[in-house]
Parts: structure tokens; C-alpha cells; sequence
């Protein structure tokens, strides 16, 4: 089982895509938003193009955990994917992700100039591992087994 990872923004949409044994995250693509349906049909194409079987959406909660004006988009976005498709979509705190992959880059001595591209992607990879690396995924895991 494969998992795609998507970090809605306005503009652009990261994705990123794990490895079959779930260890570590790859980005994959960054997509143009056109509309939320769009979005969706796009996303669920990639999902069946890379055989995943879960879908991540990032979700920016603020400071006490409540949802904000971006987290009720990426809402709707799981809620438009999930209404045309079986594949499991789980929302996941993505707070801080755009940041955490920019800090990371200057920690690199990657290039102020290099620093400017998008990095949708890059963010979407981040909120995979951090879902990768948790222990929510060991229960999925487990689910899944058992079932």
C-alpha cells in the first residue's frame, strides 16, 4: 500500500507520495488549483496512477488545535475526494510544514535564490513523513491486517 499526501494551498497543490514499505515520503508533483472539483479528479488520478490506497490532506490548525479559514478548504477538498472514490482520506495537522521545509533548506545552505521555487511539494512530503513516522500509521496498519 502506497499513501499520497496532498498540501492544499490557493495557488498551487503539493503531493507527494510514500514508498510501498511506508517509510519515507517522496515528493511527487505540484498541481495548479482550478476549482475544488478539478482538484479532486486530479488528485484521485494520481492516486490510481501511483496505486495508493490512502490519501493524507493537510490540514493548518492554529495555535489551540481549531480549525482556520485554510483548514475548512482542505475540509472541503477530503470531502470532494471522498465523495467520489473508496480510497480511505484522513485529514492531518499540517501546521508549520511550509516553514519547517524552509528552515530545513537554509539548515542545508541551499541558496536564498534556490529557496524562492515552490516548494508545495517539499511541504507535502514533510506532512507524509510526519503521518509516516507516527504511530497513527501503525494502527492503520494493524486495521488493515486484521481486516
Amino acid at each position: 500500500m502506497r499513501i499520497l499526501a496532498v498540501d492544499p494551498g490557493e495557488k498551487r497543490i503539493g503531493v507527494a507520495i510514500s514508498d510501498p514499505s511506508h517509510t519515507i515520503a517522496n515528493p511527487l508533483t505540484i498541481l495548479t488549483h482550478k476549482s475544488r472539483k478539478a482538484d479532486a479528479a486530479a488528485i484521485l488520478n494520481l492516486a490510481s496512477d501511483q496505486n495508493a490506497e490512502l490519501i493524507i490532506i493537510g490540514q493548518a490548525l492554529n495555535a489551540d488545535g481549531i480549525a482556520t479559514y485554510q483548514s475548512k478548504r482542505a475540509e472541503r477538498l477530503a470531502g470532494e475526494i471522498r465523495s467520489n472514490t473508496h480510497i480511505d482520506v484522513i485529514l492531518w495537522d499540517e501546521s508549520g510544514s511550509t516553514q519547517a521545509v524552509r528552515d530545513a533548506q537554509i539548515s542545508m545552505g541551499v541558496s536564498r535564490r534556490k529557496r524562492r521555487s515552490h516548494v508545495d511539494n517539499i511541504a507535502a512530503a514533510f506532512i507524509l513523513q510526519t503521518f509516516l513516522d507516527s504511530s497513527e500509521i501503525t494502527e492503520l496498519l494493524k486495521s488493515e491486517s486484521e481486516s
